[in-house]
């Protein structure tokens, strides 16, 4: 159900409501309102001691990207990261939303699972099954490849749209034939014997995450210097902790609330490192594949005008 911007405003911590405000170029001055993973963005900085900045960040967590863009759309937040998932939705539903660059990362730990004694054996058997997913994520957009991979559609499938906690019960409860999911989830049920991989997304996600920015404020020079500067830590961030990946899962292991060793693991097999860049045109056409097959499906309008998202405002300010 599509929340209005009255609804969505009132969902959302009330410390990121700021008052309407015009950016200085004196950094002090400038307050974002960044949004957040649990263990992402916030824990990461702090951990590098790059949370040292020159001007206000108020973070704001959230557990899907979709919901960072929508918050983005209703001047509520003025930075966030989404996967390519939630970008071509917003694109397509003319949010007012832009992107200001990518980050590029990993992309294993994103599967259907199904539970570990399942008889099920191949993808093929999913037929007349009931297969979880988180709508407008990753995990929409590969089981919809998964799915034209082995002849089939959503048509062959019984689609469960949960989020990512009714997901994880649904799979363990037995209400699920099969999860398409991501991240933690996958190391858990793993480590429980809880579930297994049927099938892996590793060779269908291009690893492109990107990083959103309010548009309405991009005429400010302070908010854009701001904007760049903290993009820029993010990624040294990434880059201290790629090489140090014990201190990574120390630091993540409890906020995420996931014992330490699960964390390491889901680390030690990531198949790309973390790193934040300007996007370049390559980005636009594989968001561009992504809207082709869930437009084919009919998930949302067919050719989205994308790049019209996309903004060089934050490009010649940026590291990588």
């Amino acid at each position: 159900m599509k929340l209005s911007r009255r609804a969505l405003l009132a969902s959302i911590p009330a410390a990121t409501l700021l008052p309407q405000r015009s950016f200085a170029d004196d950094l002090s001055q400038v307050t974002l309102r960044v949004a957040t993973f649990r263990g992402a963005d916030q824990t990461l900085l702090r951990t590098t001691g790059l949370d040292d900045f020159p001007y206000k960040v108020v973070f704001s967590e959230f557990n899907s990207g979709n919901l960072i863009a929508r918050a983005i759309d209703a001047d509520a937040i003025d930075l966030g990261a989404w996967s390519e998932i939630p970008m071509v939705f917003a694109a397509s539903s003319g949010a007012r939303v832009a992107v200001a660059a990518t980050l590029e990362g990993p992309t294993t730990n994103q599967a259907v699972l199904v539970p570990t004694r399942s008889p099920l054996k191949s993808f093929s058997d999913l037929r007349g099954k009931r297969v979880g997913y988180i709508r407008s994520t990753t995990t929409q957009y590969f089981l919809l490849k998964m799915l034209a991979r082995h002849n089939m559609t959503l048509a062959d499938i019984t689609p469960v749209a949960l989020g990512m906690s009714e997901g994880l019960t649904a799979l363990k409860s037995g209400s699920l034939d099969a999860w398409a999911t991501y991240g933690y989830a996958i190391e858990i049920l793993e480590a429980d014997n809880s579930a297994r991989i049927l099938e892996s997304a590793e060779d269908i996600l291009s690893g492109h995450y990107f990083i959103g920015i309010n548009p309405q404020h991009l005429g400010d020079t302070g908010f854009k210097t701001a904007s760049a500067d903290y993009i820029n830590r993010l990624g040294k961030a990434y880059s201290q902790l790629n090489a140090d990946k014990p201190r990574w899962a120390r630091a993540v292991a409890p906020d995420v609330h996931v014992p330490e060793p699960l964390v390491l693991s889901y680390l030690n097999h990531m198949n790309r490192a973390y790193h934040t860049r300007p996007w370049k045109p390559s980005d636009i056409a594989t968001a561009s594949e992504v809207a082709h097959t869930l437009g084919g499906a009919g998930a949302l309008p067919p050719n989205p005008n994308l790049a019209s998202v996309f903004t060089p405002a934050l490009s010649s300010l940026l590291n990588g």
